[in-house]
């Protein structure tokens, strides 16, 4: 489950970079389901980390977890906390944040500042900090911060920390560069061949004779219950709010139409619109000179292009549009010249306007009662959704009020309608394959956050025509499957236990005679029990690439050994061991012009610049000094974690 979430914190660019260059600011604003933390005092004392002369708060590394965990949550829906943390999710995030004081106050020492101009500017690229109009808003910035519980101060701290170091790592990685023979020789080994066997020593072909008993069966399943765990599932309980629960929503009134024709005279009136071909030239005796030339053929294009002059067009324009884009006089113009035409040259800021108009597209308009059956289907639409916004308002205040679902769908006269037990990834528990419907796919998160069962949200499906009011059904906590519908699992696992010894040690007895220069046949009589036969491999490296990260452990160490060697290798879950042998190495033929050449230095300059910057982080790191504060460290684990209730 936490596969992922390792390779990303062990990447160059995981959590620990991502809090050194962006901070707290990033995790705080990654996402608009993350609130303030609350992240309280704790025992332990409030220093989580001493780095120089600054100190890192529990408070702030308990922000900076709960950020990293929410962000890693959004991608693995079922993830907890704890083990956020057990995959290294506290070393990786203190370490961000440690490392972040460390350039901060190296770099001041040296001599290194952030403006507040250049602050200024970071924070007006934040989206979150972003209007409706696409630009900074100071109210929404404002609003955000005490939402998420943060400062002015903090933010530009925190941005300032992340300017200082992005300010030292990056030139330290900037045109690293590694030696072409090296490339040639690590190129070499990109495009290499390599035969040999892979050969299964399965526990099952050591397993007694025999199935266990009843008690035997009983002790290994309760022995071994952690591997027989169903995921925590939940029903979602919901009604749904849409057109068909809207009862007797008013016609539009003959004073409403009449208003909304008036209100929107512009769409209704009669209309003009142009497109033209339009050049541009410096002065007007140019411009006539132009129009003058074309004004028999009409073919402005071919003579703008002759002289060099490009010309553009522009569709559809109403008087105003055109007007807007060029100016008064050239829309004047434009408008008073029939279509095909060669309108007079007419003056704008940047220019002298020659244009032609092909084409003209006029509109009627329409009366009133042309306008009727738009205007009531509009009218009719905008009443609907008021009406589903006061029913949705009603329900809400009947969830505030601490109503529960079963009464609230009594008094809207509507069902209430039960998921199937679902897990926190929105998969039916025990269907293979098969997903709750996408329309209730957004309140799955919401409900597997909820703590407890009959607690009603109210949640938009469909911006302003479908609402959902929900509540979790039934919650049923991650437990064992029940033994007797496992059985023939639970059975399978005892004998592949009960023979994993024993593979090991016939896989041990094959690796000995293969290292002794026995042959392949031969050794396989020491396992003393029938095997699977070897297979042979005859793979160039390029075959992984194309296995898309699903190789093979067997076929990824056969790539890893010496030429000659033989190796022993565990299989999943005690499913037996494998003996590796590789019997021959090719290496490609690398030429400094060839493309793989070129892909592999490109490669490894970057990741030679990404060595450069992390040991200058480290070198930094060490010369300021770190000093953790186990106990504070152990008090933001445990208050996360839930461990001081216990």
């Amino acid at each position: 489950m936490l596969g992922f979430f390792r390779s990303f914190l062990k990447s160059r660019f995981g959590v620990a970079f991502a809090l050194v260059f962006l901070g707290l600011i990033a995790l705080a604003f990654a996402s608009a389901d993350v609130t303030g933390s609350g992240f309280g005092g704790v025992a332990g004392g409030d220093r989580a980390a001493k780095v120089g002369s600054s100190r890192l708060g529990t408070a702030e590394l308990g922000k900076a977890l709960t950020g990293s965990f929410e962000q890693e949550r959004q991608r693995q829906p079922g993830l907890t906390m704890e083990q956020f943390l057990s995959a290294g999710g506290m070393d990786t995030v203190l370490n961000g944040l440690t490392d972040r004081l460390a350039l901060a106050e190296w770099g001041e020492r040296h001599g290194m500042t952030v403006s507040n101009r250049l602050i200024d500017s970071e924070i007006v690229k934040v989206q979150a900090f972003q209007g409706v109009d696409g630009k900074f808003s100071q109210s929404t910035y404002e609003q955000l911060l005490k939402q998420r519980g943060l400062t002015d101060k903090e933010v530009r701290k925190d941005l300032g920390q992340g300017l200082i170091a992005r300010q030292l790592l990056l030139p330290a990685g900037f045109g690293a560069q590694m030696a072409d023979e090296a490339v040639q020789r690590y190129a070499a080994l990109l495009t290499e061949k390599r035969t040999g066997t892979v050969l299964q020593v399965p526990s099952l072909a050591f397993a007694p004779a025999s199935p266990p008993d009843a008690n035997t069966l009983l002790a290994f399943y309760n022995a071994n219950k952690a591997r027989y765990m169903q995921p925590e599932r939940r029903t979602i309980r919901y009604l749904v709010l849409d057109e068909t629960s809207l009862k007797n929503v008013p016609a539009p009134t003959e004073a409403e139409i009449a208003a909304d024709y008036k209100a929107n005279t512009a769409i209704y009136a009669p209309s003009e619109q142009r497109s033209v071909t339009q050049v541009i030239v410096p002065t007007e005796a140019a411009a006539k000179a132009l129009a003058a030339e074309v004004a028999s053929s009409g073919a402005l294009e071919s003579a703008a292009r002759a002289k060099g002059l490009v010309p553009s067009k522009l569709e559809n324009q109403t008087r105003d549009t055109l007007g807007n884009q060029t100016a008064k006089a050239v829309a004047d113009a434009a408008f008073a010249a029939a279509q095909g035409a060669i309108a007079a040259p007419a003056k704008s800021s940047i220019g002298w306007h020659v244009v032609k108009v092909d084409a003209v597209t006029r509109n009627t308009g329409k009366t009133l009662d042309q306008a009727r059956p738009d205007i009531i289907k509009t009218l009719t639409a905008q009443k609907r959704r008021a009406a589903l916004s006061d029913l949705a308002a009603q329900a809400e205040q009947e969830i505030d009020g601490g109503t529960g679902l079963a009464d609230i769908a009594r008094k809207l006269n509507l069902t209430v309608s039960t998921t199937a037990p679902l897990t926190a990834d929105g998969s039916v528990f025990g269907t293979q394959g098969e997903k709750v419907s996408p329309d209730l796919a957004p309140l799955v998160q919401a409900a597997f956050a909820m703590e407890r069962e009959g607690e009603a949200q109210l949640a938009e499906l469909t911006a302003g025509l479908k609402v959902a009011i929900f509540d979790v059904g039934q919650l049923t906590a991650a437990t064992p499957a029940p033994l007797d519908r496992i059985k023939p699992l639970v059975a399978r696992d005892w004998a592949v236990d009960q023979g994993a010894a024993k593979a090991k040690a016939a896989a041990d007895k094959i690796l000995a005679a293969l290292n002794k220069g026995m042959p392949m046949t031969e050794a396989l009589k020491a396992a003393g029990a029938p095997l699977p036969a070897p297979q042979t491999v005859d793979l160039p490296r390029a075959a992984l690439n194309q296995m898309q990260g699903q190789v093979p452990a067997p076929l990824a160490l056969l790539f890893a050994m010496a030429k000659g060697t033989h190796k022993r290798l565990e299989g999943p879950d005690k499913a037996g061991w494998f003996v590796v042998s590789v019997k021959d190495i090719v290496l490609g033929d690398v030429k400094r012009g060839d493309q793989v050449f070129t892909q592999a230095a490109r490669s490894f300059s970057a990741d030679a610049g990404d060595e450069y910057a992390q040991q200058l982080r480290l070198a930094i790191r060490k010369e300021v000094g770190v000093e953790r504060n186990e106990a504070g460290i152990k008090a933001v684990r445990d208050q996360l974690t839930g461990a001081n209730a216990q």
